[in-house]
């Protein structure tokens, strides 16, 4: 299947010109085959601890509607980012959502590990589940940024997922850990790694360089067929994670269960 990765350059917290740009790179995806398109963390605002100004209730969202509209005019699917609150709890939480060329869009997955270095974890509520979504042949487990740090979350997706997703706002001052982190989880894991990041310079400043990569199941990375400041096209086999696997067996040989014992009876003394 053939994915477009959108290295947004995105404006702070203007939504409506986030998403004419969005969607003219949805549509050039299109032209170019694609059957998904994957942008950054927070895509329309750009990374933000500021719920008062970029937060969505997530029934009635903006970018939920508007996502969704934008994949069935199109016919691609599409994966995004949003603060989006919950109406149950009124609490923001940073959210990984997929929409569909069906024009069904939604949150599949909210951030497990709020960034505690930049105060999110004070602002944004915590996930507590694994998220998971298809496109074709390709079933992709969700994560935002800072997750990439946490191999444990990765390992919980693979025996369901041929793939995973990180969306992330992930500053160059930090850009080498990013690059050697998406490898170092499709290795573990015999999954393509996509990781989508912004360019540019965001609302405090901070300077973003072209950091997304697409990431075979043994590591390798792989070539786009069509190369641009924001977009580039990658023809991904979904079939690749299971031959992989059966040729070298890594995820076959894990052991959860024992794993859990060891979290569970640690004693260093």
């Amino acid at each position: 299947m053939r994915v477009a990765l959108v290295s947004l350059n995105q404006r702070r917290q203007d939504k409506e010109a986030n998403f004419s740009r969005c969607s003219d790179f949805v549509r050039g995806a299109r032209s170019y085959g694609c059957d998904l398109a994957v942008f950054p963390e927070m895509t329309l605002t750009g990374y933000s601890l500021d719920p008062t100004a970029i937060g969505e209730v997530e029934t009635g969202s903006f970018t939920l509607a508007h996502f969704g509209e934008l994949a069935q005019e199109v016919g691609l699917a599409i994966v995004f980012g949003a603060c989006l609150i919950d109406p149950s709890t009124n609490r923001p939480r940073n959210k990984f959502c997929v929409a569909w060329p069906d024009s069904t869009s939604r949150a599949i997955y909210a951030k497990v590990h709020p960034f505690s270095f930049s105060g999110e974890k004070e602002v944004l509520e915590a996930g507590g589940r694994l998220g998971a979504a298809s496109v074709g042949a390709l079933r992709f487990g969700a994560s935002i940024c800072y997750d990439l740090r946490f191999p444990e979350l990765y390992a919980a997706m693979a025996p369901a997922c041929n793939a995973a997703i990180a969306i992330a706002n992930w500053p160059i001052r930090r850009v080498a850990r990013w690059r050697v982190l998406l490898v170092a989880r499709a290795i573990e894991n015999q999954f393509h790694m996509l990781g989508v990041n912004r360019i540019g310079i965001d609302g405090s400043g901070l300077v973003y360089e072209k950091s997304t990569l697409a990431v075979a199941p043994d590591g390798t990375l792989l070539q786009p067929v069509m190369a641009g400041e924001e977009l580039d096209i990658f023809d991904i086999d979904p079939e690749a994670a299971a031959r992989y696997r059966a040729e070298f067996p890594t995820v076959r040989d894990k052991r959860y269960t024992l794993y859990r014992e060891f979290f569970e009876r640690i004693d260093v003394k």
